[in-house]
């Protein structure tokens, strides 16, 4: 068995949906050395998540914020946790629906996505800052 973790830090990016598949793959290059197994991305933040979905229409990217953003809204009067702006209650919540971590299996060296999947950066913030991850890979 063969075990491998790498931290990276993805670099600001606006508040949105934004595929980091690419950067994640190539920050843990041994999992080439994997026939079978898992790999687990995570986020170490409260206030953005990771998800897998839809790789090829941005517009899909634009309707998750879109949803979320009328599902969590900001400005609520009931949030009582507001001390960093308007959208960090909401940032938090929407964090906590999607998740902070993905599981993918690893096939000959790849991940097993499905033909129209990648790892989305679920950022919640008007200015959440550098995104720190731990991608752990496992297996044969």
């Amino acid at each position: 068995m063969q075990i491998h973790q790498q931290a990276i830090r993805l670099r600001e990016r606006k508040r949105g949906f934004h595929l980091i598949t690419g950067e994640v793959l190539q920050a843990i290059p041994q999992i080439a050395n994997i026939r079978v197994g898992m790999m687990q991305v995570f986020i170490q933040h409260t206030s953005a998540s990771l998800t897998i979905n839809e790789n090829a229409d941005p517009t899909v990217r634009m309707d998750f914020e879109m949803y979320f953003n009328k599902a969590v809204p900001e400005n609520d009067p009931d949030y009582r946790h507001d001390d960093e702006g308007s959208d960090d209650m909401p940032a938090h919540l929407k964090a906590a629906m999607l998740g902070s971590s993905v599981t993918v299996p690893i096939r000959n060296g790849r991940p097993a996505f499905g033909t129209w999947q990648g790892i989305y950066l679920c950022e919640h913030r008007n200015y959440g800052g550098n995104r720190d991850l731990v991608i752990t890979i496992w297996g044969e």
